[in-house]
């Protein structure tokens, strides 16, 4: 019976261990320059793929603002609710094949994230090579 009980233990933490290492979920992003935080992306899966979307602002006088530079269909749009990460893939550790795009420029990188720990998450926008860009740190919003 022991025997049993612990087994069923190791598994249900492995499990619990599996679904906290997951992308998904609410993460605080931060201000480049400052270091204060500047929103809360939702990351979620849709079709097999990873998608984020801003889903707070963090300074008072900017959760109104539309995306005036952003590309196509996204220009003009409410910045809060843009999907800004589209259509990263799985590939061992990382999500990557997607881009990122920066509602504060209209700018669309390349892109790919990677867990660093249940609560970090790296954030790499890039140009061409994965050498030419930024990686930003974002934490797990409990």
């Amino acid at each position: 019976m022991k025997k049993i009980l612990l087994t069923f233990s190791l598994i249900a933490l492995s499990v619990m261990a599996a679904v906290a290492q997951d992308v998904t979920g609410k993460w605080q992003t931060f201000d480049d320059d400052t270091g204060k935080a500047k929103s809360v992306v939702e990351i979620y899966k849709q079709n097999g793929k990873i998608f984020g979307k801003v889903v707070e602002i963090a300074d008072p006088s900017k959760r109104d603002a539309t995306c005036t530079k952003c590309p196509d269909d996204d220009k003009g749009k409410p910045i809060m609710g843009l999907i800004i990460i589209k259509d990263l893939k799985k590939d061992g550790k990382e999500y990557n094949g997607g881009t990122i795009m920066d509602p504060n420029n209209g700018k669309v990188y390349k892109s790919y994230i990677e867990l660093d720990g249940a609560n970090t998450l790296k954030v790499r926008g890039y140009i061409g090579f994965s050498l030419l860009g930024r990686t930003q740190t974002w934490t797990r919003v409990q």
